[in-house]
């Protein structure tokens, strides 16, 4: 690669559909906060001539980060679209968060991508969890490239960092990633740091000059191509050791010298198989220039390299009754199959879905099947509707340009479908299809909210309904138990951005307050109590009186009612009324007002009247005999215990388990994964993980993972308990 000096860039302004899958190119950007991806985009889209000077729209606004709490935060935090042309291809460069907590946009990124460029800092090198996605790529086989950036910072050093590339993602062939060109530096500065002013190609061997912020090409002096041998013949090797071709090694180990169109030729093959990973690097352009180093180099690898929509296979599709359907693969001409990447809200357009046609042709105002896989846990709905597509229209900035239609394999924005949520299959609607569902992580941290105000409590509801269609990676939660609305967010920045949306987006001011947990209560051990409900005030009088028996059950056995009556003190017609008095109270607590669990209430003895008996006044009675002998019996607090299993580095196992020991946690086993990582099984007490989303990141360095689930409720501490009682008096 490397061979054309100027590509001949895209027009800035324009917004047009492609015509045919293989011209175009969906590409999606991954790597840690700060690497530089935003930064990237812009310099792509300077260079393709779709904006008028570094990172500025028509408008003046950004391609990228548009949305005012990125502005705020300094960062980017959903998965942004910029759609480029060069060289007669349309490019979808997608923009993914660096950060942790906005995990699901980049899934959503990589959803709708057939390539990833991963961006790599040369100051700050490979994290872990850039390490992680990148198992998550090959995995799938998808094609992958790196880009090197921040190679002006003083302790840039593009070889060290190649070499860590390699050894991060390498596996057991490091020579499966290795760079097409060299930086080359300039002039030493006066505080002796040299900037990159050029590269040169390690195949072509030619030399590409960026110090004018123009990119020239010329042919390397000769004391300059010894110094690109060694790369050189590595990367020759590296690309032969891919090629289908079996027979080229050795007739390059045997002296014959390979032409380089069939080098290059075989280094794209190999690329878009996802077996070869070249390093590129890259900076933006400087102030009023119109390339920015490597840009042009990296969109020639884009286009040539990376693989079309034809040569991904779609997820799989059923219909929506689950029978398996076959596709032809990326046919415009073929059933639209369609899925929803993304959900944003615009305070003048209203919905707008971010939309990856994967067969068939999106065009405006047709009508089309939502599916919906129905996230139901999280509070999103099952979709089985039809819905009419408003205008089709290409993202850039805030702008968005208007699109005649979408084919399979390319990208857009639909606007006004009111029903469907990130996630659901736009298909035609006498042919309703389903596509088979990515994978989403659990939101793990707890937020409980509540409305500001009583203006706010009016649209609490329908802000948060619109915040989860958004967002699949948010769960919201009426908790019974607790009377609490909560929000299961991925972490805090996720929290933060949540709220601000609620805010200033849907106009909700909400209060944080405190996660309680469900607790229950149980009897430590057997007691008695007698209800006794007699009331005459004239008229119609009241007279219930049953005795009863409580006595504890082990774990998980729930509330059982025995009836023990003997000679109809208690009417045959009275005893169920009895049962749901006392069921009534074991609802509502007995101790400090949490539900009662596990135990059997005995009904022995009790009197009734002819005439003041009634179903109302035993329910009553039963109540007051659960109460009195409530009274008169120890209660325990039970609190949930959580399984929790955790994905760790080998490096971080202690420093897990010591901190599982200060949570009251019990760690049930560890077991060796490949990779240097251990799968720890343990059970901790809910009320102690309450944050553990955030701390288990600050202790791993942001490199674990891991999932809880209820496991049962048992005794709390009696000190812990004790708090609790008194933090309840105190309220009351």
């Amino acid at each position: 690669m490397g061979d054309k000096a100027n590509a001949h860039p895209g027009a800035a302004g324009r917004a047009t559909a492609a015509d045919q899958p293989a011209s175009v190119r969906n590409v999606v950007l991954v790597g840690h906060s700060g690497s530089g991806k935003t930064t990237l985009v812009e310099a792509l889209a300077l260079t393709t001539g779709a904006v008028n000077r570094a990172g500025r729209v028509e408008d003046g606004g950004t391609v990228s980060d548009y949305d005012e709490i990125e502005h705020r935060q300094q960062r980017s935090v959903q998965l942004s679209l910029v759609p480029v042309e060069w060289d007669g291809y349309k490019i979808n460069l997608l923009d993914t968060p660096g950060y942790a907590d906005f995990v699901g946009e980049l899934r959503a990124g990589l959803r709708a991508a057939d390539a990833a460029l991963f961006v790599v800092s040369a100051s700050d090198g490979v994290d872990g969890s850039t390490r992680m996605v990148w198992e998550e790529c090959a995995a799938v086989g998808m094609p992958r490239a790196i880009v090197i950036t921040h190679l002006e910072s003083a302790r840039a050093d593009f070889e060290d960092m190649t070499r860590t590339c390699a050894e991060a993602f390498g596996g057991d062939d490091p020579d499966a990633v290795l760079p097409l060109y060299l930086p080359l530096r300039g002039p030493q500065a006066p505080d002796g740091h040299a900037p990159v002013t050029g590269l040169i190609g390690l195949l072509s061997q030619k030399l590409f000059d960026y110090s004018t912020g123009e990119r020239k090409e010329s042919e390397p002096g000769e004391d300059q191509l010894p110094l690109i041998e060694e790369a050189r013949n590595r990367l020759i090797e590296g690309i032969i050791s891919e090629s289908e071709d079996e027979t080229l090694m050795d007739r390059y180990l045997g002296g014959e010298e390979v032409d380089v169109k069939t080098l290059i030729e075989d280094l794209e093959r190999a690329v878009a198989r996802g077996v070869f990973f070249p390093v590129l690097a890259a900076a933006p352009a400087a102030e009023g220039a119109r390339h920015g180093l490597g840009t042009a180099e990296l969109l020639e690898l884009v286009t040539r390299g990376f693989p079309t929509p034809l040569e991904r296979a779609a997820p799989r599709v059923t219909t929506v009754d689950g029978k398996p359907r076959e596709l032809k693969l990326c046919d415009p001409d073929g059933p639209l199959v369609a899925e929803v990447v993304k959900t944003s809200s615009d305070p003048y357009v209203g919905r707008v879905s971010l939309v990856r046609v994967f067969s068939g042709t999106l065009r405006p105002d047709q009508t089309v099947h939502v599916s919906g896989h129905g996230l139901a846990d999280r509070g999103h709905e099952d979709h089985d509707v039809d819905e009419r597509i408003g205008a089709l229209s290409a993202p850039f900035g805030k702008q968005q340009r208007v699109l005649t239609h979408c084919i399979a394999g390319d990208l857009a924005c639909v606007a006004k479908l009111g029903r469907a949520e990130t996630g659901d299959t736009l298909s035609a609607r006498n042919d309703p299809l389903l596509m088979e569902p990515w994978e989403m992580p659990d939101p793990l941290l707890p937020l409980a909210i509540q409305a500001h105000s009583k203006a706010d409590e009016d649209k609490l509801s329908q802000g948060l309904s619109r915040l989860v269609a958004e967002d699949p990676t948010m769960r919201l939660e009426q908790n019974q138990d607790t009377h609490q609305v909560v929000l299961w967010c991925l972490g805090e920045a996720h929290a933060d951005v949540a709220l601000e949306r609620l805010r200033n987006r849907y106009g909700v001011q909400v209060d944080v307050v405190p996660h309680r947990v469900s607790l229950r209560e149980t009897f430590a051990a057997k007691s008695a109590g007698r209800g006794r409900h007699v009331k005459q005030s004239g008229g119609h009088g009241q007279y219930a009186i049953c005795e009863i028996e409580v006595e504890p059950l082990p774990g998980g056995s729930g509330i059982e009612f025995v009836d023990k009556v003997v000679g109809g003190a208690v009417p045959r017609q009275f005893i169920p009324s009895v049962e749901k008095g006392v069921r009534a109270q074991a609802a509502r607590g007995v101790a400090v007002g949490h539900p009662l669990q596990d135990i059997r209430i005995t009904l022995l003895d009790g009197k009734a009247h002819s005439v003041d008996s009634s179903d109302a006044a035993f329910q009553t009675a039963g109540a007051l005999a659960l109460r009195e002998a409530a009274a008169d019996a120890k209660i325990h607090l039970l609190e949930p215990v959580a399984e929790v299993t955790i994905l760790v580095g080998d490096d971080y196992v202690g420093a897990v388990m010591s901190d599982l020991s200060g949570r009251r946690g019990r760690v049930l086993g560890t077991e060796q994964i490949s990779g240097g990582r251990t799968l720890v099984r343990a059970e901790v007490p809910e009320i102690e993980i309450d944050r553990y989303a955030v701390d288990l990141r600050s202790l791993s360095h942001g490199t674990a993972r891991f999932s809880r689930a209820y496991a049962r409720h048992e005794p709390m501490p009696p000190q812990i308990a004790e708090r609790i009682r008194e933090e309840v008096g105190s309220a009351s």
